[in-house]
């Protein structure tokens, strides 16, 4: 059955080579009690570690059943030693934190035993050896006895055909020795026992065979085997551990130190608590930005200009530079830039588009406003009869929505103070600021005092008028002028063509309106300026200047571009309208007299983040299949502010992550060196799961189970004490900020934390697992 041919084995410490084994030869029965004797350093137990697969021999060839293991991998001598050996050493090597029962078990295991039958064959061999009644006991609360029991139980529950036993009663009393010896003496009737012992009484009571040794060769052999019949049907199940089973194993093991586990727990944590409320603190402030974007939607809305703009922010580029390498920035020398200016885009505002865009729904949008940069002959009758400025007074259209409801946009982000909500062409809205504060240059504008304090009253019914074109400018000759003086003004003041505008109501931004969508002062229908601007483009001067090829109002030739920004062009009085337009085109001065074939400026406001989405959408539908030169650009600087916080928060947000992910380092070097502490407390159970068949992997795994349960424990401490410091944060940001609820661990943030803390944590402990692998087994069962 088991038979070894010439075996040599050798140990070399340094330059000293030690000869353990020197050619034996033995052949051993399928069933009998071998008992081998010798003095110490004899080769007893080198004998035993190499028929039982522990260590390997130099030399020679060990046969199984006639099957030799000269090609033996390591796999191969793992399930040798789970499928056909048993051993029992003088120590017991039982490993400490599992229960008896699990002791026994714990070899099956590794051979794949379904859980029914492991219980069964546990039960059988501990009724056996008689501690059936101590199924539950931990090894350190049996006596030596007891305990050496266990081990047998445990070499016979895989129901191996050899039991290799090393001094199995060297620690034992001379009562308990018999009855363990009595017990082996049993299990030799159906199995090879081959025991090393230093008692040859013992031996002589027990065994069938002895086998005495001296420096490495046998010298006597009571029943020397002359022959062994071969088997050649030899076949090993494979050993394998299980991911479960391993952390069942190292769970077990560190129930026995909680303290220390909980210590390393929490020391692992320390950098996803802190990862955790950065990242809290992180998504409090990018939705307290998203809100805030909601909030200011109708503050900064999508606009569309005739010329687009770049909104971008910090330093913008007009073009490409050619230097040579004499141009220094030290130089004192002023270079030209060589580089094209790059062309704005000018957007085509068709009627088709403005078709298009009013089919944007209620349900998409909360108003629309179309822009138009022409002028206004506005006059007032208060105190005297003057003209307004429009820009003073703040003199624009207010956004309506597409449907019904055309006072939706103010219903929905304004107040109504004072009056009602316009209904028609011809009436205005008065927008005040939040502390109802109107800017004392419109007071004045309006015909109030500079100082002046109004009621509501006092402004609900105000008029003004709208002169048209053909009663404000007078022909002169080939020139017009504009009306001038109180008697023209309040002439032309009186006439039924004056269109009457009277102020209807008064509103102020809502209190959650975080940027105002309107500025202060008087506010009108689009369909007013529609309808002003269709008579201005029928109007006597309108029809003039576009025939003449110079300034009708001055007489003198255009310039090729305007000189002046736009908003200076925009006059409400004839004398001051003449001292400006000079010096601007033709062009120019036909949209100041009215003549506006398209708006200037475009705003959607749409009704929440969704709907902006979706109008974005619609907006880029309609440059599909266009050209560049017909295609429609448009800013979103709601949008691009928030993004621009967002970029920012993200900044800040990878820097404070990285300080904190320092302690993850930190904490992997600690997990490897406690995994290291483990691997040495470990040492023996590690060669005793070796002796039961455990692969190297198994090893490997079991410590990767270690480390595990530590990452798991560790990131659920981290994201449990994370979640609890987002109260007192929040707390103390209220007090200060005055925003509630900032902190929010994202759960999943916390899902990938807690998973980067096992990640990490296996990380750590990859190496020592792996040096505990490469443990040899003999070593390490003999290790204190």
């Amino acid at each position: 059955m088991l038979e070894l041919k010439n075996i040599y084995k050798h140990y070399t410490t340094g330059e000293f080579t030690q000869t353990a084994l020197a050619g034996i030869n033995l052949k051993f029965r399928k069933s009998e009690f071998a008992a081998i004797l010798g003095p110490s350093g004899s080769g007893k137990t080198t004998l035993l570690n190499i028929a039982g697969g522990l260590a390997q021999y130099d030399e020679g060839d060990l046969l199984i059943n006639g099957q030799s293991t000269t090609t033996f991998k390591d796999a191969d001598w793992d399930a040798y030693r789970n499928n056909s050996v048993g051993f029992i050493f003088q120590s017991y090597n039982l490993i400490t934190h599992l229960s008896v029962m699990d002791n026994v078990m714990m070899g099956m295991d590794l051979s794949g035993v379904a859980k029914g039958e492991q219980k069964s064959r546990a039960l059988a061999v501990l009724e056996r050896v008689g501690l059936r009644d101590h199924l539950h006991k931990k090894p350190n609360q049996l006596s030596g006895g007891q305990m050496q029991r266990v081990a047998i139980a445990r070499s016979l529950v895989n129901d191996p055909d050899i039991i290799l036993a090393d001094e199995p009663t060297g620690a034992l009393d001379t009562k308990t020795s018999e009855q363990i010896m009595a017990l082996i003496a049993e299990i030799a009737h159906d199995k090879l026992v081959i025991m090393v012992t230093h008692n040859p009484e013992l031996a002589a009571e027990y065994a069938t065979r002895t086998i005495e040794f001296r420096d490495g060769q046998v010298v006597h052999d009571s029943a020397p085997v002359e022959v062994l019949e071969p088997t050649h049907d030899y076949q090993m199940r494979r050993t394998s551990m299980s991911f479960w089973n391993a952390l069942k194993l190292s769970g077990k093991n560190i129930t026995t130190k909680k303290w220390r586990t909980g210590l390393i727990a929490f020391a692992s944590s320390i950098g996803i608590i802190g990862i955790a409320l950065v990242l809290s603190l992180s998504n409090g402030f990018d939705k307290q930005i998203s809100s805030a974007e909601n909030d200011t939607l109708s503050g900064y809305p999508i606009t569309i200009s005739k010329v687009a703009t770049n909104t971008s922010f910090g330093p913008r580029r007009l073009g490409t530079e050619e230097t040579t390498e004499t141009e220094d920035r030290d130089s004192q020398l002023i270079y030209a830039d060589k580089g094209a200016e790059e062309e704005p885009h000018e957007n085509q505002i068709s009627p088709a588009f403005l078709t298009y865009l009013s089919q944007l729904t209620d349900e998409q949008i909360s108003g629309i406003n179309r822009g138009y940069n022409s002028g206004l002959n506005l006059v007032r009758r208060q105190a005297e009869t003057q003209v307004v400025n429009q820009d003073t007074i703040g003199f624009a259209s207010y956004p309506t929505p597409n449907g019904s409801d055309q006072q939706g946009f103010l219903k929905e982000n304004y107040d109504l103070l004072a009056g009602a909500y316009p209904k028609s062409e011809d009436e205005l809205i008065l927008v005040i600021g939040e502390n109802n504060q109107l800017s004392s240059e419109l007071l004045v504008s309006l015909g109030f005092a500079e100082d002046a304090q109004l009621t509501f009253d006092q402004l609900i019914g105000y008029q003004l008028k709208a002169i048209p074109n053909d009663e404000f400018y007078q022909p002169a000759g080939a020139y017009f002028k504009a009306i001038q003086g109180e008697e023209q003004l309040k002439a032309a003041y009186e006439k039924p063509s004056a269109k009457s505008l009277k102020v209807t109501g008064v509103i102020r931004g809502k209190e959650d309106l975080e940027i105002a969508g309107l500025s202060e002062g008087l506010k009108y229908a689009q369909e007013f300026a529609t309808e002003m601007i269709e008579l201005a483009q029928n109007s006597a001067i309108v029809k003039a200047q576009q025939e003449a090829d110079y300034n009708v109002l001055t007489g003198e030739s255009f310039t090729t571009e305007a000189s002046q920004p736009e908003s200076d062009h925009r006059m409400g009085s004839g004398a001051s309208l003449s001292a400006a337009v000079s010096s601007i085109t033709k062009d120019q001065l036909l949209t100041k007299f009215g003549d506006s074939d398209s708006p200037e400026l475009i705003t959607i406001y749409p009704k929440d983040f969704a709907t902006k989405e979706a109008v974005l959408t619609y907006l880029d539908d309609w440059n599909k299949g266009k050209s560049e030169s017909e295609q429609i650009e448009y800013n979103d600087l709601a949008a691009t502010l928030t993004s621009l916080m967002g970029s920012v928060l993200d900044a800040i947000t990878i820097v404070l992550v990285a300080f904190a992910a320092i302690s993850l380092v930190v904490s992997l070097i600690m997990i490897g060196i406690i995994t290291y502490i483990s691997v040495m407390e470990r040492t023996r159970e590690i060669g005793v799961l070796r002796a039961l068949g455990a692969r190297k992997k198994d090893i490997t795994r079991v410590f990767n189970a270690e480390t595990f349960i530590i990452g798991t424990c560790s990131g659920a401490l981290g994201i449990g004490i994370a979640y609890l410091l987002t109260i007192p944060v929040n707390i103390v940001l209220e007090n200060l900020t005055e925003m509630a609820n900032i902190a929010q661990l994202n759960p999943v943030h916390g899902l990938l934390l807690a998973l980067v803390s096992i990640a990490l944590t296996m990380l750590g402990g990859m190496l020592p697992a792996r040096m505990a692998a490469k443990k040899d087994p003999v070593e390490a069962l003999s290790a204190d």
